[in-house]
This record gives structure tokens, sequence and C-alpha cells, in this order.
């Protein structure tokens, strides 16, 4: 499939929207027709709309906390969500389970059903397609925040269409970023032509006068991810959407560990995404961030995750992040109790909140992190603009294909995999092994010299031990896998 970075007429998506809608009974409510679909998001409150209170965030220069969260039943979410309120969640998320994420929705189904004759939940997270439109409606209604998607759906177009219906006015993902983490097999070409559907029917409601956000996920593998990679797919993401009519876009970024790099990447993250939105044409749009608490191996020990809970809070609020993505002190065992996860929230919380009036200084080691961001980035986004002639779409996919942009530790076929990143002698993330990596000469030079200097001070070889202690670090509560 040819995919290219162009608005879709609102004939082609209707026609397209026949199909989606046809996918799976739910599909086929009333309540999806458009005009209704109007109607319902034109009645959201503001307060429980996901773009005002970011907008709102972004004024008071506030750092809000959504938590994750997903059960199989509408009233076990209702009762989940409605804890997570009162412990002080800002926004509200509804993760969705893993059979809806591949459009299985028949197994979906089954595991509601066991679940409610288990009385627990027995999926990892909530079929939103199954419960349809008044599912999705009710859960809302129930709520006083806003409530988004979170997933990880390589073809999200009927879920995105029953959650925009039932008023919910954020959804999470994008082309690449909920392909290349998640999947094996899927093409660049299909995830990238899925989410312009979900893209433009966002555009749609944006036209109607309804403002939803839409949010790229910015930590892709969640393990040892060079900043400028994640920032680069999440500016291309942010470009894709906008094309489609898109005006409120929250871009990510997954916490890495030293705590200059952090900040320095989420102040690249939005200057450098407003940058290429404006130098793409596309004016009068709404950027935020978003900052991921740790996505990787967590202690195991309570005392020590709320430590790195409230490290990665820290960092969230010195860097101004709009809003953070909370983890809980059982991250390492399983799913968390509602308990544990508002144990979570809580520690977030009273950190960004006492931190809400300071900033992180300006230092000459931040400003070498922002240029060396600023310089990788530019690489990328100059060879993915040229290799698709000015289509960041057709750029993308063969940028991909040939290697220009790779993700460490991804599943899917689409990458080479040939990258290696590793800490630094301050556990700054450096590349270790660039593949073929869209990279400059001086930019590998100064990654090669930041790895020797740890390599020298531990007396050890730059190899692909030296990545393996460093995935295994934060874990065993150390941030740089030192050899012992």
């Amino acid at each position: 499939m040819q995919v290219r970075n162009k608005k879709w007429s609102l004939e082609k998506f209707l026609e397209v929207r026949k199909e989606v809608l046809s996918s799976w009974p739910t599909g086929q409510d009333p309540m999806l027709d458009l005009e209704q679909a109007v109607k319902t998001l034109k009645a959201v409150p503001d307060h429980k709309n996901f773009a005002l209170k970011l907008l709102k965030a972004e004024k008071e220069q506030r750092t809000y906390v959504q938590p994750r969260a997903g059960v199989a039943t509408v009233e076990g979410m209702i009762e989940l969500l409605s804890h997570l309120e009162k412990a002080g969640a800002d926004f509200l998320p509804a993760t969705i389970d893993s059979y809806t994420r591949h459009n299985r929705h028949q197994e979906a189904e089954e595991g509601i059903e066991i679940s409610k004759r288990e009385g627990r939940s027995l999926l990892n997270g909530f079929p939103a397609v199954n419960h349809g439109v008044s599912g999705c409606k009710k859960l809302l209604d129930h709520l006083h925040v806003p409530l988004q998607a979170r997933h990880g759906t390589p073809d999200a177009r009927l879920l995105s269409e029953i959650i925009h219906a039932a008023g919910w006015t954020s959804n999470e993902g994008g082309g690449i970023s909920y392909n290349i983490p998640y999947a094996k097999n899927i093409s660049l070409s299909d995830s990238i032509y899925y989410w312009q559907y979900c893209d433009r029917l966002v555009g749609y409601y944006e036209e109607q006068g309804i403002h939803i956000n839409r949010e790229p996920f910015g930590p892709l593998t969640g393990t040892l991810v060079p900043p400028s990679i994640a920032i680069t797919i999440g500016i291309i993401e942010s470009i894709l959407a906008a094309t489609q009519g898109v005006k409120h876009i929250t871009v990510g970024y997954g916490q890495c560990g030293n705590v200059t790099q952090d900040v320095a990447a989420m102040q690249m993250l939005k200057e450098l995404t407003e940058y290429y939105l404006f130098t793409f044409g596309h004016k009068n749009m709404h950027v935020t961030t978003v900052f991921h608490q740790w996505m990787g191996g967590f202690p195991q020990d309570e005392s020590e995750a709320f430590g790195l809970i409230s490290m990665a809070s820290t960092v969230a609020a010195l860097s101004k992040a709009t809003k953070m993505i909370t983890k809980t002190p059982v991250e390492s065992i399983g799913v968390p109790t509602k308990e544990m996860n508002a144990a979570g929230i809580k520690a977030s919380k009273v950190v960004v909140n006492l931190l809400k009036d300071q900033s992180y200084p300006d230092s000459e080691k931040l400003k070498v992190e922002k240029e060396m961001i600023r310089k990788e980035v530019t690489c990328l986004m100059d060879k993915v603009i040229d290799l698709g002639m000015g289509d960041v779409a057709v750029g993308v996919i063969k940028a991909f294909e040939y290697g220009i942009i790779d993700v460490p530790f991804a599943p899917s076929k689409q990458t080479h995999g040939e990258i290696l990143p590793a800490r630094d002698n301050e556990g700054c993330i450096r590349i270790l092994e660039f593949g073929h990596l869209g990279m400059s000469e001086e930019i590998k030079r100064f990654h090669k010299e930041k790895l020797l200097e740890r390599a020298t001070q531990e007396q050890r070889a730059l190899d692909f031990q030296m990545t393996v202690d460093d995935v295994y670090a934060v874990g065993m509560g150390h941030l740089i896998g030192r050899l012992k």
C-alpha cells in the first residue's frame, strides 16, 4: 500500500468508514452517526475535555498526572477509575486490552463473559470496542475528569470511532509508535494508513468546532531509547496528524535516567515539534508534552520503587512537562490493585506540587545536551525529508527500510535492529553501534568519546555486555550497569 502525507478528502474518509464500521457489530450503533457523535461531543463539559484541560495546565505551567488502568467490565472500570480520580488523577486512562489491540474482538468478548462469571478481570485492559459507544459513554458519565484511550493498536480505526462517539476527547497512538514497539509483521504503510484515518476523524470533529487531543507514544520500546530517535518519530507522527486536521497534539518522552539529558530532551521535544509543524505549514497548533515515568525494569522493593517514581516526578516537574504518566510501587510484580495504583498517583502528585514553582537551571551541560539532540534530530529529519522528496510518510517508510531510522529492541520486522545503546559515565544514553542510522560523523565521534570515558574508567571493552548491564541496572537500584 502506497501512502502519502496528504489530507484525505471527506469522500474518501466516508467510503472507508463504511468498511470500518461494518467490521464488528458495535460499529452499527446509531450513536456512531456523525451528526449524533458531534452532538455527543459538543455536550461534553469543558472540564472533561482533554485538549482544553491540557491548555489550562500549559497556561498554569503545571504538571498534571495520569495513571494507566484498565479492566474487563464497565462496572469494574467505573469502580477503578473513580478510585483513581479520588486519589488525585488529573486525567484518567482506559488502557485497552491486548485482544482489542489486535482487533480480536471475539476473544475479547469471551474474556468479558469469563470475567463476569469469575468476578474478577481476566483481561489486561478495557475492551472498548466490545462495550461499544453506550458502554464507553456510561464510563465517561460516571467520571469528572477527561478520559483517554491508551493502547498499542496498529489498526485503531473502529476503536477510535467508538471512543470519540462516546465523548472521549483524547486518543494515544500513531502509525509508527503503535506499530514498531508492539507488532511484528504489520507494515508501516498499513499502520500509517490506518492512523491517517484516525487522525482524519479527529480532523473532521475539529472542523465542527470540537477539540480532541492526539498523543503519539513517546517511549517506544521503553528500553534505552536515544532521545533523538524518540523525538524524531514524535515529530513525524505530529506532522502526519496535523495534515489530517488535528490541532491538539501531545508529544511524549520516556525517562532515560540522567536528569540533565531528560530535561534537555523534554525542552527540545516541544521546541522541535513546534518548529517542524510550522515548517510544514501547520499553524495555530497546540503542542503540549507528556513525560513517562521509567518504562524499564523496576526495583522489586516497594520503597525503592517509590524512590524511582519520585525521581521521575522531579524531572517531569523541573522540565515543565504538561502531563506525566505514572507508575506504581508494584510495577515489577504485575497488574496493580487500585490501591497501589492510587499510591503511585499520590507520590507523584506531591512531588510535582512541591516543585511547581521551580525550574531546572541553565548550565553548560544542559546546553551541550540540547544542542546534540538538535543536531541528531536535524540529521534524521533531513534524511526523511530527502528520501520522501518532501513527503514525510514516504520518507519515514524508506528511512526504516534502509535503517536510517532504527529503534532498539523492537519486535517489528520493519526495523533493522542494528543500533545498540549504552550509558556514558554520567548515565546519559549514547549510541554504541549506529548500524545505518542517519547520523553525521561528528555525532558518531561525540557518542564514541563519551562511551570511551566510561569504558576507560571501568577498564572494560566497548561491547554488547555494556548494553546488557545497563538494561538491568535500574531494576537493581543503579542507573549505570558498572562492571563489578
